[in-house]
């Protein structure tokens, strides 16, 4: 890929960077049921205790951020004190997964809600902070909890209630990576880096059943998939993988639908962190896994593992988000969505 002198924005929606940021550590910190999934080599952290050695789950999200960017931190080899700015955010009201979390680094933060998109949120906006000179390094950081999200979101989960195919299992899982820029002393040779963002819009398909979350995010991610695409006057065979956050199985074969009705084929190369993460033959998780911590600790574990080992070269990372909370469900609102998109590379 060809890069200016400058950032260049593309399009409607995309950047370009010049000198692309780099991502020098990350950490994935999960739960017992990720831990029996395919993925569980490839994740930091396995923690067999679903309150995290905390008083509630609330309580144990929270110490999962903590755990999360204190790796990351330590793994980047830098001190704590040099990082300028913290992007983090979760499902639970008033970001308390986060804010709790990070209380204690004394690190300025931006909290952000973007659902289940908000590892993309976050890494986007570390990205044009130090690519823009206003930061040397960031860090984006984002979680989500099974237990909590079902307690805010659906039901308590001593009702017992049944879950329809279409549902997804929310991801315990907290992902956490440290962005620099390409300009500053660390040497940056060997980090994967992101090269592009395409930042998406919301859509609004009408779709009013929360326990279809792919239904409400796919016309989203199709949205910043093609706009990307567009914008950077790229094809899907550019990529190893275009990869999305948490559509699940039903979610993946709407957007592919939508995507062929605008002569884009990514079947061949699409992959759902939702999917990959959970074994749906042994694990019963329905359509797959979902939540803020799905695409953070697949991208954070598994997707850079991936590029390291120049097994792929490129990918288009799309985390996905349903865009709802208990009051607006409650009261008949749609649950429209939102994606955003990232192309991250290594040398």
């Amino acid at each position: 890929m060809n890069h200016e002198k400058t950032n260049e924005q593309c399009g409607k929606q995309s950047i370009r960077f010049s000198n692309p940021p780099v991502i020098i550590s990350r950490a994935s910190i999960v739960g017992e049921m990720e831990g029996k999934g395919p993925l569980a080599t490839y994740f930091d952290e396995i923690e067999a205790d679903p309150t995290f050695g905390q008083e509630s789950w609330e309580k144990g999200e929270s110490e999962m951020v903590r755990r999360a960017v204190s790796l990351a931190i330590a793994k980047s080899g830098i001190d704590k004190e040099k990082i300028r700015y913290i992007f983090g955010g979760d499902l639970l009201g008033q970001l308390i997964g986060t804010t709790f979390g990070l209380k204690d680094f004394e690190i300025p933060v931006f909290g952000l809600y973007g659902a289940c998109s908000t590892c993309g949120e976050s890494l986007s906006l570390a990205a044009m902070t130090v690519a823009a000179g206003y930061a040397d390094y960031a860090l984006a950081a984002t979680s989500s909890h099974f237990a909590g999200a079902e307690k805010q979101f659906r039901f308590p989960l001593e009702y017992g209630n049944q879950r329809p195919l279409s549902a997804t299992w929310t991801v315990t899982g907290s992902g956490a990576f440290v962005v620099a820029s390409s300009s500053s002393n660390q040497p940056m040779s060997g980090y994967p880096h992101i090269s592009a963002i395409t930042t998406g819009k919301i859509i609004d398909y009408g779709v009013r059943d929360s326990m279809n979350m792919g239904a409400c995010m796919a016309p989203a991610a199709a949205d910043v998939i093609y706009q990307s695409l567009y914008d950077l006057s790229m094809k899907p065979t550019d990529f190893d993988k275009i990869i999305t956050g948490d559509l699940g199985k039903v979610g993946s074969e709407i957007l592919i639908k939508l995507l062929l009705d605008n002569g884009i084929n990514i079947e061949k190369n699409h992959m759902d962190c939702g999917v990959e993460i959970f074994d749906n033959s042994e694990q019963d998780t329905h359509s797959g896994g979902s939540g803020c911590g799905c695409s953070a600790v697949t991208l954070a574990g598994y997707i850079l593992k991936k590029l390291d080992e120049h097994e792929w070269k490129r990918v288009l990372f799309v985390p996905t988000g349903a865009l709802l909370s208990t009051v607006s469900y409650n009261e008949g609102e749609t649950i429209p969505g939102i994606a955003h998109a990232l192309i991250i590379e290594q040398n």
